[in-house]
């Protein structure tokens, strides 16, 4: 399978998030005080994937998104400085996405999201001129979440499909797919060419429970699925079958924010380099393994 255009660009659209993490390294105190060390970050599922794919080697990494007035250059900076090329459609009614991350000792993160302007996005924000030198799109889960976004989406991938552009779509949030729906969602994301899911959102969409027969599944709707099983690697499947194992790389974890957005920004940076998916996935699990041992969602 095509592993996108050759020669060209990463097209991603998704969200820009200013990210507060707070790592305890003690169970949360109800109604009172726990020490914490708080940093404020740049994150966001789509802008982290699009900074790894850039750290990963592939130089032309292009953003779409959604952020509000007030965070603009600081985000636009910090994007650059990463090697994407930024696209940020300022909202002039709403503030940025931003997430608050509790990070465990364990470095497993519990998230509370305002969306902010990340959803936002709408049909009017998109144009087909900019698939032009694109070799392949990725939508960010995320998009499917909201009215205006998921048309935007819907938008965006009919005209990929219709340049032959292939693309791709992290799930993003098992919480968000419940309140959604499963069925919902795989509509919305019918045309896909490769699916990204973690080993609960592959569960949900397809109501199996074991992950290799999920993985399988979901490979039947698009050409590609690829799980990631978090610190045991990626199952990756190919027309209805899983066609690899691919093992984890050791890490120090330190915050898992990130992860998976690090595994989708070098694996989409391989398949655009020629690597098929196994290697791609090999590469995303090198990232990932890089992500958790550092704080914050981007490299």
């Amino acid at each position: 399978m095509s592993g996108g255009v050759p020669g060209g660009g990463l097209l991603v659209i998704g969200d820009v998030v200013t990210d507060v993490v707070a790592r305890h390294h003690t169970p949360l105190a109800h109604g009172t005080d726990t020490a914490a060390e708080i940093r404020t970050l740049p994150g966001g599922a789509g802008a982290n994937a699009a900074c790894w794919a850039a750290r990963s080697g592939c130089a032309d990494v292009r953003l779409l998104a959604r952020v509000g007035a007030e965070a603009r250059e600081w985000h636009e900076e910090r994007l650059r400085q990463a090697g994407v090329r930024p696209r940020l459609v300022v909202d002039d009614r709403v503030p940025t996405a931003t997430v608050i991350c509790l990070v465990d000792a364990s470095a497993e993160r519990t998230l509370l999201t305002d969306s902010g302007a990340a959803l936002r996005l709408s049909p009017a924000d998109w144009s087909p001129s900019l698939l032009d030198g694109v070799g392949r799109l990725h939508l960010s889960g995320y998009l499917f979440f909201a009215g205006t976004s998921r048309q935007l989406a819907s938008a965006a991938m009919q005209s990929a499909v219709e340049r032959g552009v292939p693309v791709s779509v992290d799930p993003a949030s098992a919480g968000f797919i419940k309140e959604l729906g499963a069925d919902r969602f795989l509509a919305s994301a019918e045309g896909v060419e490769t699916l990204l899911p973690n080993a609960d959102e592959a569960r949900l969409l397809t109501g199996l429970t074991s992950v290799s027969d999920a993985a399988a599944a979901l490979s039947r709707r698009a050409g590609v699925a690829v799980v990631t099983l978090g610190g045991d690697g990626a199952l990756v499947a190919e027309a209805g079958a899983v066609t690899a194992r691919v093992p984890p790389v050791p890490a120090r974890a330190v915050d898992s924010t990130g992860a998976g957005d690090a595994f989708t920004g070098a694996f989409l940076a391989a398949r655009l380099a020629g690597a098929d998916p196994a290697a791609a996935a090999a590469a995303g699990c090198g990232a990932g393994a890089r992500a958790v041992a550092t704080l914050g969602g981007r490299p």
